[in-house]
């Protein structure tokens, strides 16, 4: 071995050896209970950011403990199409060029597409193999994939079939910018500053006015009512009579909605549902027209005055307040904060508008996936997250499934020239209907939630390939950030269940967010984010995935390059004890112990053993790798190694020391997986690599002597920190000679100690004492200050009268 271990090069090195030797690669028909994670596919236009280093790691962890303990493990990679975000790439590139896709036509745009990918795409799966992720490579999958394409199109005229799709005119967000409808989940909320204006609306009678407050006084021109709380009696009176438009001068019913809020402006709406969420529903509700003026383009269009066709939404607000002013309806206008939805691809302020779309009805399915998250099939982590997906499954409206995108699946939907509709994954030669033979296929694309929901089991085959999907499916985890939930988790449940019969993975672990250090969500456009190649670059893969672990917890955290720097310490320290084992020979791998701190490093290592298990089971995974730590770190490497170097030249200490260090490098194989293995290539008698060896079995046999080094561990604490020899006698006096190496006199200042430790004393028993501590504080916190307690309490007992 090396005397400095250099992560550069023998990262690389293993990674590639394991893939050469199919170590990652799942077989179907290997035995074995499965356990499989289809890791969630990033889009094909990205890059590994924090995220996906963060939950790289997570999931690493898992597959390769599972892999060790005998496990048929299946860790599916792929891509995800990103119909927008990858079509708006390449028509930016194309605008570069000076041409658009409307000028080449959608098959060369399809081909520049397909170009871009084959240029660009897939660099994530580098980053996940320097990072270490033993994902099956071999299995990678693309949600365009001709196999893909066929479940996605499958899973559609399946929901034709049960009657769940329906064509109809419903608001839309729709992103001027990048021309296509976009769904809920991908509108981001921005406060913006503009001004409400206040407009006084006659009545038609010529008896008084009604006010009203609006933020877009352009819409004002496709106002079909003015609604009023049917509480609010300050307009009890006008409920049934007419009021006047402005500008337009059409004659609208007030009408009473208890969507109202009487506290907003003068608590009269003005209903537009062309052009608002709430006031489409009022409309439907109460069969009123849905008037458009706002075009596709974002410019005004339809029934308004000439002076106003083809005016931005901004130039026509500004003609409609000065025809306020003029005519004396403006009443006031004040500034006015609020949050307004804009299209997460472009940044441009989304247009509700109606338009007739493909929708799916979402509620049979999502009450199967509530019956599931309930009966506890499925478990989120943390489980307050079981609420947040429930919430958000109960309240579940009609989903928009198409796009008026070039790029992504087609839908699989004919039209013969009388309008009837035939949905087949083919072509069919006439229409079922009519039998007409010229048929004209829709133009738009499916949402990418058909791709994401058929995830678990579309990269398995379905629904052609029965074998893989009995071994594999269901799979075991999930894990992704919290804004996933709706995007990808609730709707592979419903369709798991749906088209499975079964759900696709039990538990689903919601990783904390690595935020900036200064509290602030990463991000390019802020300068504050930081890229994990450049940490694995600077400490290696294994530091960065310590540092990545022991951040991680069910709250967003903020950066510190502290765990990282603490794994590259520890990936050190672990190296440099086994090269000290190494060059002390030794051929004998098995444990013979004949001392105290033998006996106690085999029973601190397989309660440690235990502890992970407990962690990992649990997915505490920053409480896994803080054990692994201590027990290299402290157990291993500053107590047992110290304590044994006397006798190394003997075998039996050899023997032991290499059964110990083995069952070390086993438990953190996981977290720490290319360091663990070159050191295991280079220890005596190995038969297979460490990825495949066996993960330890539990072994009780010295548990007794878990606490055999207190006394010699009690009395160093009080020497290192205050100088104070205490009386220790036999085993427990040479370890600690061995370890601290004191010095002769060991006068400290003993009452100065038993003072400290007093206070110490009762503060810890006041903390402890306090119910509203013990309550609120976490319990890692709280079982803290009891061990704390029983320490200060123990080092008062030695100190003596």
């Amino acid at each position: 071995m090396e005397p400095l271990y250099q992560p550069h090069g023998v990262e690389e090195r293993w990674q590639r050896t394991w893939e050469e030797e199919r170590l990652y690669h799942a077989d179907p028909e290997a035995p074995g209970e499965t356990y499989v994670i289809a890791v969630p596919p990033p889009n094909v236009t990205g890059a590994l950011h924090m995220g996906h280093a963060l939950n790289g790691s997570i999931q690493d962890v898992l597959i390769r403990r599972h892999r060790m303990s005998g496990f048929n493990t299946l860790w599916q990679p792929g891509y995800d199409h990103a119909g927008i975000a990858t079509q708006a790439v390449v028509e930016k590139e194309l605008r570069r060029q000076g041409i658009s896709r409307q000028e080449i036509g959608r098959e060369a745009f399809v081909e520049r597409v397909w170009e871009w990918l084959r240029e660009y795409g897939g660099v994530i799966m580098g980053q996940f193999r320097r990072l270490g992720c033993s994902l099956d490579y071999e299995r990678e999958r693309f949600t365009m994939d001709d196999g893909y394409i066929r479940a996605v199109m499958r899973f559609f005229v399946h929901l034709y079939e049960r009657g769940w799709l329906y064509r109809d005119n419903r608001i839309i967000n729709w992103c001027t910018d990048c021309q296509t409808s976009i769904s809920d989940l991908e509108v981001e909320y921005l406060e913006l500053d503009e001004s409400l204006t206040y407009a006084r609306y006659p009545l038609a009678s010529g008896e008084g006015s009604v006010t009203i407050a609006t933020v877009r006084p352009a819409t004002m021109l496709a106002d079909v009512a003015v609604a009023v709380h049917p509480g609010d009696e300050r307009y009890a009176h006008l409920i049934g009579k007419e009021v006047l438009v402005p500008v337009v001068n059409r004659a609208v019913p007030v009408i009473a909605d208890e969507r109202v809020e009487p506290e907003f402006g003068t608590g009269a709406l003005k209903i537009t549902p062309g052009h608002d969420p709430i006031d489409f529903e009022i409309g439907r509700d109460r069969g009123l027209p849905e008037l458009t003026v706002i075009g596709f383009d974002g410019r005004m269009t339809g029934d308004v005055p000439d002076d106003y066709r083809g005016l931005t939404e901004d130039e026509a607000a500004d003609r409609v307040v000065q025809w306020l002013k003029d005519n004396d309806r403006l009443e006031k206008r004040e500034a006015y904060r609020h949050s307004v939805g804009h299209c997460e691809r472009s940044g441009t302020r989304i247009q509700p508008l109606v338009s007739l779309q493909w929708w799916c009805e979402m509620k049979p399915m999502a009450a199967a996936a509530i019956e599931a998250i309930e009966s506890g099939l499925v478990t989120f982590h943390p489980e307050v997250h079981n609420r947040v997906a429930l919430d958000w499954l109960r309240a579940i409206r009609p989903w928009n499934v198409s796009r008026q995108l070039w790029w992504g699946h087609q839908l699989p939907i004919w039209y013969c020239p009388d309008g009837h509709v035939t949905c087949t994954e083919t072509e069919p030669e006439a229409c079922a209907e009519c039998g007409q033979r010229e048929l004209r296929r829709d133009e738009d694309v499916l949402d990418t939630w058909f791709s994401s929901a058929l995830w678990p089991f579309a990269t398995l085959g379905w629904p052609d390939d029965t074998l893989e999907l009995r071994t594999y499916y269901p799979g075991d985890v999930n894990s992704t950030a919290r804004e996933i939930i709706f995007l990808w988790e609730s709707r592979m449940i419903m369709a798991g269940l749906e088209l499975m019969g079964e759900i696709p993975f039990h538990d689903v672990i919601i990783h904390s967010t690595i935020l900036a250090g200064d509290g602030r969500r990463m991000s390019k456009s802020l300068g504050n984010g930081i890229d994990p190649l450049e940490l694995i670059e600077a400490h290696g893969a294994d530091a960065t995935r310590y540092g990545l672990l022991k951040m991680s917890s069910g709250q967003d955290v903020r950066w510190s390059s502290g765990p990282v720097e603490e794994g590259r310490r520890l990936a050190n320290k672990l190296w440099n004890a086994s090269r000290l084992l190494l060059l002390n020979g030794g051929e004998e791998v098995e444990a013979r112990p004949s001392s105290l701190e033998e006996r106690w490093i085999l029973a601190r290592i397989d309660a440690t053993r235990s502890g992970v298990e407990e962690d990992l089971d649990a997915f505490d995974f920053s409480h896994a790798v803080e054990r692994l730590y201590h027990l290299t770190f402290d157990d291993f490497c500053d107590w047992y190694l110290e304590s044994i170097k006397p006798r190394l030249d003997q075998p039996d200490v050899q023997a032991t020391a290499f059964a110990a260090l083995e069952r070390l490098l086993k438990l953190l194989h996981p977290v720490l997986p290319h360091v663990t293995e070159e050191i295991w290539s280079n220890l005596p008698a190995r038969e297979s690599r460490l990825i495949v060896a066996p993960w330890p079995e539990p072994d009780d046999t010295y548990a007794g002597d878990i606490d055999a080094l207190a006394s010699a561990q009690t009395a160093a604490r009080i020497y290192r920190r205050s100088g104070v020899r205490i009386n220790v006698i036999g085993d427990s006096q040479r370890i600690f000679e061995a370890v601290v190496r004191p010095s002769e006199d060991g006068r400290g200042d003993v009452e100065g100690e038993r003072a400290r430790l007093v206070k110490e004393i009762e503060r810890a028993e006041r903390m402890l004492a306090n119910e509203k501590f013990i309550a609120n504080a976490a319990p890692d916190v709280v079982e803290g200050e009891r061990q704390k307690l029983a320490q200060f309490k123990a080092e008062l007992d030695a100190l003596g009268d």
